[in-house]
């Protein structure tokens, strides 16, 4: 199979971001993450900061889940909650990003939006190495050390919610990706070599 999209889910403090961009530069293939809330924002005349409080709150029931996932099946856009509003919007965005094109998808439950094409490789980066999670928290996020602890618990949940209410799958579970990569050991780079090398690989 030629491999034409990568998404990629990620830890707080995975380095995931890091690894998407390099992987971008270096192959030139596009990378959308924040370029996704944008064009909601537009579409939505709101902001990201917004998009991003919705994304946050939105609730973990297995009720509303089921409620989401069935409104939004059915078409009914006008039933859903706000942040269901910017969860079929942000699936419309990913879906249109990838027409016709090759792409790396950040966050945003892209595996979901493009789970009827072909060639797409679903990727979740973790980091074993806790010391260098916390320091790349540091550098990267500008948090105060007696912070991060909190920051990471509070971006790991907000990101699996998400994922699991719109999906109905476990953001944690690791054996509905493809691939799942350890910064902490392979390093930004390590990982960025593979899956370059997957992009790379032909019929």
């Amino acid at each position: 199979m030629k491999c034409r999209y990568i998404t990629i889910e990620r830890e707080y403090g995975s380095g995931g971001t890091e690894i998407a961009k390099q992987l971008s530069e270096q192959t030139g293939i596009p990378c959308y993450g924040q370029e996704i809330l944008q064009k909601v924002a537009d579409a939505y005349d709101t902001t990201i900061e917004k998009i991003e409080k919705y994304e946050e709150n939105v609730s973990n029931s297995f009720l509303y889940s089921i409620y989401m996932m069935s409104q939004a099946a059915s078409g009914k856009s006008d039933m859903l909650a706000a942040d269901g509003h910017i969860y079929v919007a942000e699936q419309e965005v990913i879906k249109r990003l990838a027409a016709n094109t090759y792409a790396i998808f950040l966050g945003h439950c892209a595996s979901e939006a493009l789970k009827e094409k072909n060639g797409v490789i679903n990727v979740f980066i973790h980091c074993s190495d806790e010391k260098a999670k916390r320091e790349r928290i540091i550098k990267t996020y500008d948090i105060p050390e007696s912070k991060v602890d909190v920051v990471q618990r509070k971006y790991d949940k907000k990101r699996a919610n998400y994922y699991n209410v719109n999906t109905e799958r476990q953001w944690e579970d690791f054996k509905q990706y493809d691939i799942v990569l350890d910064s902490g050991k392979l390093g930004i780079d390590g990982c960025v070599r593979i899956l370059k090398a997957i992009l790379e690989v032909q019929d």
